[in-house]
């Protein structure tokens, strides 16, 4: 079975580093699929859910706030903002960001604030939905 090799890094270090047989990740103009002798790609990430399946056939389910996707036929690399394994997402504390980030939006009182306070929403929205994502896959 073919294989390429990925590194998932962030500021904090690297987060996984192995052969896999296929990822999937939160491209900026939408989700993509990379197999083994996929062509050559460099995008930027939005804000999602990561999931590297490895030749074994198991699950690897990652978080990312954005970054760079870099990919080469049997290599690839995601350059993350910030990165947490699936496994350290909190639920409540998911939720919570959400909820403060929709209350930030409404307070907003300028353009500036406005704006960041949307950044916000979406990532911590995103955060939420890897987390039910991964919630589901467990159940």
């Amino acid at each position: 079975m073919a294989t390429l090799h990925v590194d998932i890094v962030s500021a904090e270090g690297e987060i996984f580093s192995g052969e896999a047989s296929m990822v999937f990740a939160p491209a900026s103009q939408g989700d993509v699929g990379i197999a083994p002798r996929h062509a050559p790609l460099l995008t930027n990430l939005r804000p999602g859910d990561l999931r590297v399946e490895t030749p074994e056939g198991e699950e690897k389910f990652f978080y990312v706030t954005g970054g760079v996707l870099e990919v080469q036929p049997h290599m690839v690399t995601v350059l993350a903002d910030s990165a947490m394994r699936g496994a350290d997402l909190d639920e409540a504390a998911a939720k919570a960001a959400q909820e403060a980030a929709e209350k930030a939006v409404g307070a907003a009182g300028d353009k500036k604030s406005l704006e960041h306070a949307r950044l916000q929403l979406v990532e911590a929205a995103a955060r939420y939905r890897a987390v039910q994502k991964l919630k589901g896959k467990k159940g």
